[in-house]
């Protein structure tokens, strides 16, 4: 019988990979974070791209990819370190966005920064606990007001850019755009489960604030419009398009997959007294 890794102050067990394409002229800030925190990580860069992130990014850290410029936004670079994990005999990965500039801990309605990679521990020992959760992550800095009443996490909702990935999940990353959305709805209508933490919280800089990226790509145009449309028509049955917030965007019903029950695994053994950080078992 394993026993539960929850307390355990230390770095995660799974490997963390960071995408980036075209911020090569400084170091990317979740790349910043992390070794500001000394937290291992893996940052995948296409090959004519690496010489500019190795000036500013500890070569140690680069892993070049075998491809370039295939026009399908991240999804290539998504199940590259996905099979990646795998071979390195991984039961999960982390996969991040390159724009994450602090990580957090929403505790008392306060979020102060942490400056160790215990979060992530403690995150994946918590999902470790359940044989059923395909995707778990980070929510938003700003989706947790300090004047809302948030539980500790959210199940079975979608999950973006910093993800914990179950690698036995039997999908991939598809399509180009809401890969994140797709992907979440995708494991939930196959009886998956989903955690969204709001115990812990991931400050990102919006990705249209940014050059690079998939910004010049995929947000020209009428390219918001079209992002929207691209999810409706993957999953007419629970997502629609709405103008909001000045901006077209998709508008997906989670109602469905409240019934998708966490399962916990008999063969992990959580001790007496253990804190769980107000994150109530099921």
């Amino acid at each position: 019988m394993r026993v539960g890794r929850l307390g355990c102050r230390m770095n995660p067990y799974y490997p963390i990979y960071i995408i980036s394409k075209g911020r090569g002229h400084k170091k990317p800030l979740t790349c910043r974070e992390l070794d500001n925190m000394t937290v291992p990580y893996y940052l995948c860069v296409e090959p004519q791209e690496y010489a500019d992130y190795a000036k500013v990014v500890d070569p140690r850290h680069i892993i070049t990819l075998p491809f370039s410029d295939l026009g399908r936004g991240s999804i290539p670079v998504r199940n590259f370190v996905w099979e990646d994990s795998v071979n390195r005999g991984h039961k999960r990965h982390w996969v991040m966005d390159d724009n994450i500039e602090g990580f957090h801990r929403l505790n008392m309605n306060m979020k102060p920064k942490v400056t160790s990679g215990t979060i992530f521990k403690i995150a994946e020992g918590f999902v470790d606990r359940y044989t059923n959760i395909a995707l778990a992550g980070l929510n938003y800095y700003s989706f947790c007001k300090a004047t809302d009443a948030v539980p500790p996490y959210y199940l079975n909702t979608r999950i973006y850019s910093c993800i914990l990935v179950n690698n036995e999940l039997e999908f991939r990353w598809r399509g180009k755009y809401n890969e994140d959305t797709d992907l979440s709805l995708r494991a939930l209508k196959g009886g998956w489960c989903t955690i969204l933490f709001n115990a812990f919280l991931a400050g990102k800089v919006t990705t249209m604030r940014m050059g690079g990226g998939n910004t010049d790509d995929l947000y020209k145009g009428d390219g918001r419009r079209e992002m929207a449309q691209s999810l409706v028509d993957q999953h007419p049955d629970v997502a629609r398009i709405a103008w909001k917030f000045g901006r077209w965007q998709h508008v997906v019903n989670y109602k469905p997959f409240k019934g998708n029950a966490l399962k916990r695994d008999p063969k992990v053994l959580v001790r007496d007294g253990v804190d769980n950080y107000n994150m109530r078992l099921i």
